[in-house]
């Protein structure tokens, strides 16, 4: 089963956007790029070809991530809450630490100026985080084992 990605709509818009400019406009650049390096002779030895190539194969990767992305997205209304959710920007203390630090409950897609760090909502963390409030000590597995975090503030 496809994962949910949990999108603001102003960054399911964007990536609408993004996806309609890479299809349309980005596909027709590549292949008059190609096609331009394709008149300059053999092909072997041609650095603008393998150059433009490359470039197509990423545009094409980002395209597939953006479709499976955007069709299994799930709009999700942000807002004060008392409790983490999907959109909300939480402070947590991992313990023994002193300084909290800020994550970005979402697809890493969400990710803007104010918040540096994202965490999945299926992620062992965001998992433990999801309906949390502010006080609570949550436990996740980690690589290393067993972390607890207390979440300090949640943001809309």
């Amino acid at each position: 089963m496809p994962e949910t990605h949990h999108l603001s709509q102003a960054t399911f818009d964007r990536l609408t956007a993004e996806l309609e400019e890479l299809t349309t406009h980005g596909r027709t650049e590549i292949a008059r790029k190609i096609q331009a390096a394709r008149e300059l002779g053999d092909l072997s030895e041609n650095g603008d070809y393998h150059a433009a190539k490359e470039e197509q194969g990423k545009m094409e990767a980002r395209i597939r991530h953006l479709q499976a992305l955007l069709e299994n997205a799930e709009i999700v209304e942000a807002g004060a809450s008392d409790v983490v959710r999907a959109g909300s920007i939480v402070s947590i203390c991992y313990e023994g630490d002193d300084e909290p630090e800020r994550y970005l409950i979402g697809s890493i897609e969400e990710r803007h100026d104010e918040v540096e760090h994202v965490i999945s909502p299926g992620s062992p963390l965001g998992q433990a985080l999801i309906g949390a409030s502010v006080g609570d000590v949550v436990t996740f597995e980690a690589p290393g084992g067993l972390l607890k975090v207390e979440v300090v503030d949640i943001e809309g």
